[in-house]
């Protein structure tokens, strides 16, 4: 009777752990843990960044010195230049631009106020390399645009700097370069 008694307490008290260890475990009561990554200090989507600090240089080295005017373009318009600019143009242009970069893109629907630049066209043609670079780099900005008010960028094109590494900002410049206007009928 007395080993009874002892396992009867031995499996009360191995219930009464396992309930327990249940209702945490099934977030019946939640415990919010201290965790540093939620009490630091971060940036909430299309926030703008902070400023870079004063007399630094990037790891790939300086895209550009603002106030000096556009850049010249250091990469050559060779066939792996293209090539690897029309790759990052589908990923990251195409949706507004399109695939010939007419305007057209599936997102460009979408885009009342303000459609996407027509790549092809004369006007954009007609500007430099480093004047591209620029816009891809710091995005086509309009202040009047309330599109986004929430968020600091209210620009008509985001700026890819940091999505894009600058020989590959370059690459695009370069794939830009190779598009022409359709035919019409």
């Amino acid at each position: 009777m007395r080993l009874f008694k002892q396992l009867l307490g031995v499996f009360a008290v191995l219930a009464i752990l396992a309930g327990v260890l249940m209702t945490f475990s099934y977030d019946v009561i939640k415990i919010q843990w201290v965790g540093f990554m939620g009490i630091q200090p971060s940036f909430g989507t299309q926030e703008q960044p902070l400023a870079v600090p004063a007399r630094s240089i990037p790891v790939e080295g300086a895209a550009y010195i603002p106030g000096n005017g556009a850049p010249s373009n250091p990469v050559a318009a060779d066939e792996t230049s293209i090539v690897r600019g029309a790759e990052l143009y589908s990923i990251h242009c195409a949706m507004c631009h399109g695939q010939n970069g007419e305007g057209n893109g599936t997102i460009s629907a979408f885009l009342i106020k303000k459609k996407p630049a027509n790549l092809t066209s004369e006007v954009v043609q007609n500007k430099n390399d480093g004047s591209l670079f620029l816009s891809i780099s710091n995005g086509v900005f309009n202040p009047n645009n309330t599109l986004f008010p929430a968020v600091e960028f209210s620009g008509q094109m985001p700026p890819l700097s940091e999505n894009l590494t600058v020989r590959e900002r370059w690459d695009v410049v370069n794939f830009i370069r190779t598009l022409t206007a359709a035919a019409q009928p």
